[in-house]
């Protein structure tokens, strides 16, 4: 079949090389024209047949918002809309009925795969009506993994954005876990290899796993990851996942932990620990460490301590 694809990046474009492996037409455009087939989107929805269907792979929000605007007024009664980015759920139904508005079809679709997926192939979970996942039916073949898993019609419109978001928020936490057990091992005289601890997890444990196998890979590169700086951002599907825990009076306490704690890796000096260190200064006398460019600290001679005043 023929397919349309709006944004060439590190997952787009090589969704477009699994495609064509695949033995389908992709007609590909991106604002970098180094990287598109065609020079406009008004070009792409020309050079394919009707019905067309379109997969939009660009930043969730404006970027989406401002493609699916314009497809809505390119494209004709019978084409189909996937959206592959990492958009908010919320958004869906409403692409969903402005694209219904115009006879066009709506699919949203949460990729996994990153980097690897050119090869591997990418885990998708898709929602939407049945007519219209039909039609894009030979592209979600093309891109998923060999075997009997790895793609799933989740259910309605927002279903597949939804279930990608959920994926992201427990990745959230497995990362998490992984990165505190590396720390207290890294932490304890008795282990003096760390790296290969990690390395004989991959065989035999209930812990072995891609993520285990990636931390290792890292470890490779960098076995005490002294070139890396501890700051980790959010891509903002892990708060979706907390907000949505709240909506639906869900407790999630191990993937809202590590959302706050990739918050607290910003931080090179913390303002709750200042007020932590502050009480334990007041209630008990605790040694407090001055602040950078001060002279004093709670390891030095002299490093000014103030009377317990009960607690």
């Amino acid at each position: 079949m023929e397919l349309g694809l709006v944004g060439l990046g590190k997952m787009g474009g090589n969704m477009r090389e699994r495609i064509r492996r695949a033995g389908h037409t992709v007609v590909g455009y991106d604002r970098n024209p180094d990287l598109a087939d065609v020079h406009s989107l008004e070009d792409l929805v020309k050079a394919l047949k009707a019905p067309r269907v379109v997969w939009v792979m660009v930043p969730a929000g404006a970027p989406t918002q401002s493609t699916i605007d314009a497809l809505a007024e390119l494209l004709s009664p019978g084409d189909v809309v996937v959206d592959g980015g990492n958009s908010r759920w919320t958004d869906d139904e409403k692409h969903a009925e402005q694209l219904a508005a115009k006879g066009i079809g709506f699919v949203d679709c949460g990729v996994s795969g990153g980097v690897w997926g050119l090869e591997n192939g990418y885990a998708l979970m898709y929602g939407g009506d049945a007519e219209h996942v039909a039609k894009v039916q030979p592209i979600f073949d093309a891109l998923k993994p060999e075997g009997e898993f790895g793609s799933v019609h989740a259910g309605k419109v927002g279903a597949g954005h939804f279930a990608k978001m959920v994926h992201n928020g427990i990745e959230y936490a497995m990362m998490q876990a992984f990165a505190e057990g590396w720390e207290l091992l890294e932490a304890a005289d008795a282990v003096t290899d760390v790296r290969e601890v990690f390395r004989s997890w991959r065989e035999g444990t209930v812990i072995r796993s891609w993520l285990l196998d990636l931390a290792v890979r890292a470890l490779d590169d960098d076995e005490h990851l002294e070139a890396l700086r501890g700051y980790a951002a959010d891509s903002g599907e892990g708060r979706w996942t907390v907000e949505a825990a709240i909506d639906h009076a869900v407790p999630l306490p191990a993937i809202t932990a590590s959302l706050f704690a990739r918050f607290s890796s910003r931080q090179d000096d913390s303002p709750q620990m200042k007020m932590v260190a502050a009480l334990r200064n007041q209630f008990g006398g605790h040694a407090v460490t001055a602040a950078a460019g001060g002279e004093k600290g709670a390891d030095s001679p002299g490093a000014d301590v103030v009377p317990p005043v009960g607690g």
